[in-house]
Order: structure tokens, then C-alpha cells, then sequence
């Protein structure tokens, strides 16, 4: 069985990462209104930390769109695995912190 991410491009989960060890990997996200990450994998488990909230939307690899609303200080934990974008659909700038464990 071959994976349908075999052949993609995949960007980074974040733009930069800030803290690092062998325990996490800490990612900063900004997304002005409008911008899209990049199609991305998630190969460990996560915690995703709104320093300042946006309404987003993320679209799954075969197509599946799904609503995440993320606001100001809100925490949500994700197991790895997903291959996904996430665009920000709303009219705020979206700032987050995305913990991987490692």
C-alpha cells in the first residue's frame, strides 16, 4: 500500500521553529487574514496554543474541509498523523504556538 503523501510537497508544520529538545519541538504560526499554511504533516502528537485567536478553516489532503475557530488562549490537542492546511478565514491576524511531543 503507498502513501498518498509519497509524491507531495509537504511545507513545515510552523514558519520557524523557536524551542527545541528532545523532548518538543515548539513552532511559531502568524497567518494574516486570507494567507494559507502550507499542505504540511503532522508525524508527532500536538498542542496548539492561540496567543491570538482567528476563525480558521482546515482543509484535509483528500478534501475535507472543517472549521476551526480558535480564540485568544484557547489549547486544543491533535494526535499525529493529519495532513492538512489551515487558512485563515477570518478578519484577524492568527498567532499560535504549536507544541509537537516528541
Amino acid at each position: 500500500m503507498s502513501d498518498a503523501t509519497t509524491d507531495l510537497e509537504l511545507g513545515p508544520v510552523g514558519q520557524e521553529i523557536v524551542h527545541e529538545n528532545d523532548r518538543v519541538r515548539v513552532w511559531h504560526i502568524r497567518l494574516e487574514p486570507g494567507e494559507r499554511q502550507p499542505l504540511h504533516r503532522h508525524d508527532h502528537p500536538y498542542l496548539v496554543v492561540a496567543i491570538q485567536g482567528a476563525k480558521n478553516v482546515v482543509q484535509t489532503i483528500d478534501g475535507t474541509t472543517i472549521d476551526a475557530d480558535e480564540p485568544t488562549g484557547g489549547v486544543v490537542y491533535r494526535d499525529p498523523g493529519a495532513v492538512h492546511m489551515l487558512t485563515n478565514v477570518g478578519d484577524t491576524t492568527y498567532l499560535a504556538r504549536l507544541v509537537e511531543l516528541k
